[in-house]
């Protein structure tokens, strides 16, 4: 007999949270290094080619979630997940082997299909299991594994890249973290799809029937709420990946040792990661809208202070500022559009949202690029300030506030 509820299947539960802590430290590999080592390896001076990977990742990563979605509906979450980590187990060999910049934009490009698949069939599966209730707190500790993960990986790199060089020693670690991965998800994980059903039964009245093309333009456009979701996941990503591509090089051109970039670039995402367990239960309680908008608004003024920053306990501090404010915004998003999606079409609305949210790497790095050769680092850091602060007033404007929960959209 399956029942909904967090405590009713916390193994479960547990156990995606530590697959989804490997999925993150998949790509907390890259955070401290691969900008780096564009330039001291393979010779890139172009701010925007060196932001080439963060393209290529962001835009597969985008379609992967999408795919994700619609597909964890038709074929199950577990085939969705061992084919996420298949795509990734290459990853760590290629970053390590790679004769030429191709080959790390190929990477990934495989690391977008590992992190699209796999995070958000983790998502969906732990919304599935707990239900309509603490939905805030599930995705709290989703993320909270995920970039935890992602902040001590980079820290580790950093830190083997400052003792070692910046290959092939930092991305040793990948290898087992792909073997792992797999490994848990292909031998003991277990499909969630019927709690779903289950949800989608207790809802009462017949189940909605939606085309995937109705679902797409319901979750980017016509709904309003899904709408301010979306775009402030763009938003977010956008300036998580344009922080990614450029805070190396910011701080490596003040002068700042690469152990102390790595510690900087870990503080940010460990941050993010630890405070989500409480921010994802808040917006259970507090609701979601207002705790979206003042994330976004944080996170503008963080940037801020990276620009106008000079010292190590200036920039620790923005760090630190940037993470709390995607604390208060990532978990409370995913669990705003649960809200709102029915059951029965719920992991294709996530897919949708994430498509957004993830494809604000690839727009990120191409907006950061641009304005890093047209004018410079620093500027281009602002400019992704003020993108993050218009995201968060168009939510105070636009998004309804989803506790307590509506009806769930027919």
């Amino acid at each position: 007999m399956i029942r909904l509820g967090l405590r009713a299947n916390w193994r479960q539960f547990a156990l995606l949270v530590v697959v989804n802590a490997f999925v993150g430290a998949m790509v907390g590999l890259e955070r401290a290094v691969l900008p780096l080592l564009a330039q001291a390896e393979f010779g890139l001076a172009s701010r925007a080619a060196t932001l080439s990977f963060l393209v290529g990742f962001g835009a597969v990563k985008a379609a992967a979630n999408l795919a994700a979605g619609g597909l964890a509906d038709r074929v199950g979450r577990k085939r969705i997940l061992v084919a996420g980590w298949l795509a990734g187990v290459p990853v760590p060999f290629l970053l390590i082997w790679a004769p030429s910049w191709g080959w790390v934009v190929f990477a990934n490009v495989l690391l977008g299909i590992n992190q699209g698949l796999c995070w958000s069939t983790t998502v969906i599966m732990k919304i599935d299991l707990v239900g309509p209730e603490r939905r805030g707190l599930a995705m709290g500790l989703n993320e909270f594994a995920g970039y935890v993960a992602v902040s001590l990986a980079a820290l580790a790199t950093g830190y083997l890249a400052a003792a070692h060089g910046l290959r092939p020693a930092p991305f040793y670690p990948g290898i087992a973290f792909a073997l792992i991965g797999l490994g848990l998800s292909a031998f003991a994980v277990r499909d969630t799809a019927e709690f779903a059903q289950l949800e989608g039964r207790r809802a009462g009245g017949p189940a909605p029937t939606r085309s995937f093309g109705q679902i797409l333009l319901l979750t980017s456009w016509r709904d309003r709420t899904l709408f301010a979701a979306s775009q402030a996941g763009l938003a977010n990503n956008l300036n998580d990946g344009a922080m990614w591509g450029l805070l190396p090089i910011l701080l490596a051109a003040r002068g700042l040792p690469l152990d102390r970039i790595a510690l900087v670039a870990a503080a940010y995402p460990a941050v993010w990661g630890a405070t989500q367990l409480a921010t994802g239960s808040l917006s259970d309680r507090w609701g979601r809208k207002w705790m979206i908008a003042g994330g976004m608004w944080l996170q503008a003024g963080a940037l801020a202070l990276f620009v106008i920053g000079s010292d190590l306990v200036a920039w620790l501090s923005a760090a630190v500022l940037l993470g709390l404010g995607t604390a208060l915004v990532y978990p409370t998003l995913l669990a705003a559009v649960s809200d709102v999606a029915h059951p029965t079409w719920r992991a294709s609305a996530v897919g949708v949202y994430r498509l957004w949210r993830d494809g604000g790497y690839a727009v990120g790095a191409l907006l950061a690029g641009w304005c890093a050769d047209a004018w410079s680092v620093p500027a281009a850091v602002a400019v992704v300030g003020g993108v993050t602060f218009a995201s968060g007033l168009i939510v105070a404007l636009v998004m309804s506030e989803t506790l307590p929960r509506p009806e769930p959209a027919p």
